[in-house]
């Protein structure tokens, strides 16, 4: 016997669960107050406010509005939601429905969720789990999250606790996520990363578009590559071509080279081996028991692991405790260990200063300790005398000096070389001012002072009593003593330098604030109409945040 229920007037439509069923049965004894729907050829239809149903079986209480599907259910509102379980109940009164056992559920979009219970709320256009789902969309994302609520006007989910996205491509965990199914695009909240095979995104806020492997982050913003790590308090990412830049207190750490460098902004190709970074740059690099800082406007890192390249430009400053200089370029390569000066190169150590047009510093490539350093043309060695008459100088072509734990020792010019130097005795008296011009001349140095000067070839000198050799006739050509310009400390960096202001962030919005999927408007409803002859009824509704 075929039974079809159907409401006489538009107005009474909501107030009936029509009904088709190829066969019914009453049994008060079991189903008291309801009746019984079974398939024989079709399934069992039921319609209530856009609401179809469709089952193998099922027991409708038609005066409370109330129907429990079993077997093969299907319910669909209108293009909008198509849902599947093995079991269901739908509350025409409070238009609420419950699924469990095999739940799946197809967007208009076509992307799917499959869970083992799932709440669905006709009024809000909200459904909602929290044992465990999982999404897959039309861009081969697989999503998952303990806890999900997916929102069907505005086409969003909502991801808590162990939250998950796995592609080809990339992984990401989160959590929370908001994800808008319809462009693929997600926005993380709380501790997130994404996972790529060459790289790692970390942030406590950010957005990730998975069609094209973009991401922005905020909010402690890392990533990690094989090793580098980039810190800044923004970084855009770019899985797809191995690239991040970031923006404000930038730190990107060679884990491979115990180096740092900071700044502002910051650009990594990874495949490239290569770092830009500039707007307060500044390269740190251990070396031993001590660390050299370089800053400049601008400083590049280019190469391998055990093969990089560190290139400054303009306005380029150099620190270390017992070393600091100037220049306008500098290019450290780790691979021989030299460091080339360019651009009115100045070096000082200790109280020696020297200048020439192009300065090399070389250093053990095993320990990194200073070993040598070459001044090219124009060299010039200045020390202001001890006394503060005058400055030692050493003048030539080429000018090579010779380091010891990483202090001056020794000395040697080479060609057209000239000298002043004020000699004295033991006791510091003034002996004379002794002026020199020969071929070749080597310098020994003690605790950064000269100590001793010998002369070769084609000597030609004087030693002058003070009285007689006039201030002006003291000064060799060229000389430009620099020493208020002198780095005495890692501030000094940036002396002179004005202040650098921050440009604002844009920061990622803070979640859309939503009421609970079981707030208290919704839970009055439904305890109000709830059943004892419900599944439902037992399940706890308020226990458990429903994001």
């Amino acid at each position: 016997m075929a039974l079809n229920i159907w409401g006489q007037k538009e107005t009474e439509k909501s107030k009936v669960i029509k009904v088709v069923s190829d066969r019914l049965e009453i049994d008060e004894a079991r189903y008291p107050g309801a009746t019984l729907l079974s398939k024989l050829d079709n399934q069992v239809y039921l319609k209530h406010n856009g609401i179809e149903i469709w089952c193998d079986q099922a027991v409708h209480y038609s005066e409370d509005k109330f129907v429990k599907a079993y077997g093969n259910v299907k319910m669909n509102q209108g293009d909008t939601i198509t849902m599947k379980s093995q079991y269901a109940e739908y509350n025409g009164n409070t238009e609420f429905a419950y699924a469990s056992t095999n739940v799946f559920l197809e967007t208009p979009e076509k992307n799917t969720l499959t869970t083992d219970t799932l709440f669905f709320d006709k009024l809000k256009q909200q459904a909602y789990f929290r044992s465990g789902g999982t999404v897959r969309d039309t861009a081969h994302n697989t999503l998952k999250s303990i806890v999900g609520r997916y929102f069907f006007k505005k086409k969003k989910f909502i991801f808590t606790k162990d939250v998950s996205i796995v592609n080809p491509e990339n992984t990401v965990n989160s959590e929370r996520l908001d994800y808008f199914n319809e462009v693929g695009k997600a926005y993380l909240y709380g501790p997130s990363t994404v996972k790529g095979t060459e790289s790692t995104l970390y942030c406590e806020r950010g957005f990730y578009d998975t069609n094209t492997a973009i991401g922005y982050a905020i909010k402690n913003a890392r990533v990690d590559y094989d090793n580098r790590q980039v810190y800044g308090d923004s970084i855009y990412y770019d899985s797809n071509r191995s690239f991040a830049s970031a923006t404000n207190n930038i730190r990107v750490l060679d884990t491979a080279n115990n180096s740092l460098i900071k700044g502002h902004y910051a650009e990594v190709f990874k495949d490239k081996d290569s770092v830009f970074i500039t707007k307060h740059a500044l390269a740190i690099s251990k070396q031993q028991n001590d660390t050299i800082f370089i800053h400049s406007d601008t400083l590049m890192v280019t190469g391998k692991p055990q093969k990089r390249l560190l290139k400054g430009f303009y306005d380029v400053r150099i620190f270390k405790t017992d070393l600091s200089g100037k220049c306008d370029s500098i290019s450290v390569t780790q691979t021989t260990g030299v460091t080339n000066m360019l651009g009115k190169p100045i070096l000082w150590n200790g109280e020696n200063q020297m200048a020439g047009d192009t300065i090399q510093l070389i250093s053990s490539t095993k320990t990194n300790k200073l070993d040598s350093l070459k001044v090219f043309k124009n060299s010039f060695l200045v020390q202001e005398d001890t006394l503060k008459l005058g400055y030692n100088q050493v003048k030539g072509a080429i000018l090579i000096g010779l380091f010891k734990n990483n202090e001056l020792y020794q000395v040697d010019v080479d060609k057209n070389t000239e000298t002043v130097y004020f000699q004295r005795d033991e006791k510091q008296e003034l002996i004379g001012i002794n002026k020199v011009i020969c071929s070749h001349i080597k310098i020994l140095f003690e605790e950064n002072q000269m100590t001793d000067i010998y002369y070769y070839k084609d000597v030609e000198g004087t030693l002058f009593m003070e009285e007689n050799l006039p201030k002006p006739d003291r000064v060799l050509k060229g000389l430009n003593w620099r020493g208020e310009e002198r780095i005495k400390s890692k501030k000094d960096l940036f002396r002179d330098e004005k202040p650098f202001i921050l440009p604002k962030i844009q920061g990622l919005p803070l979640p859309e604030e939503e009421k609970d999927f079981f707030d208290e408007e919704t839970l009055k409803r439904i305890e109000e109409q709830r059943l004892e002859l419900s599944r439902f009824k037992d399940v706890k509704l308020g226990s458990k945040k429903s994001r």
